[in-house]
């Protein structure tokens, strides 16, 4: 089936519906979004796994993510979300006709260097996440939805540096 993809979704309706997201998330499940929680769950079930639950429960660092007979990950709202996200994604691929196997990148850097600056993206994102206690939709939705203090600090930082670094970004693209 060889058929033109859809056009993207006009931004300004979709950040509606992720905002009606978030809403429902707190009217339903009584829970903001976020996502690296998830991550930190799957690592102490593993760990629990691996090492057995009073072994690795009495860690300091998977204390938190072992207490009140937490076994599975699936028990934790975040990794049922990450879930629920992915999989929505491929769907929502699949229908709009872009579910294909490729890497965008500029002109001016090659697929390994893309690979290993996402990479290197993403490590950096994981390691200031677990600093600011929260990852970008955490901060930004949850926490900017709840008024907090931090989180509005946090969203004007990213945006900061998203502006000083695009020049160095759109180098690689153009």
């Amino acid at each position: 089936m060889n058929r033109s993809p859809k056009p993207y979704s006009d931004p300004y309706v979709a950040g509606v519906g992720l905002g009606a997201v978030l809403l429902g998330s707190y009217v339903l499940v009584g829970r903001g979004l976020g996502a690296s929680g998830a991550f930190s769950s799957v690592v102490a079930a593993g760990a629990a796994l691996t090492m057995g639950t009073e072994r690795a429960s009495s860690s300091a660092a998977m204390s938190p993510y072992l207490t009140h007979g937490f076994t599975s990950p699936l028990h934790d709202w975040l990794v049922l979300e990450l879930l629920g996200a992915a999989v929505g994604g491929f769907l929502s691929a699949y229908f709009a006709g872009r579910l294909k196997v490729r890497m965008e990148r500029g002109a001016h850097i090659t697929s390994r260097s893309r690979l290993v600056w996402a990479v290197f993206g993403g490590v950096l994102m994981g390691f200031g996440a677990k600093l600011a206690r929260g990852c970008t939709s955490g901060q930004a939705l949850t926490g900017g939805a709840l008024l907090s203090v931090g989180s509005w600090i946090f969203i004007a930082t990213c945006f900061a540096a998203a502006y000083l670094l695009s020049p160095f970004a759109k180098r690689l693209w153009l």
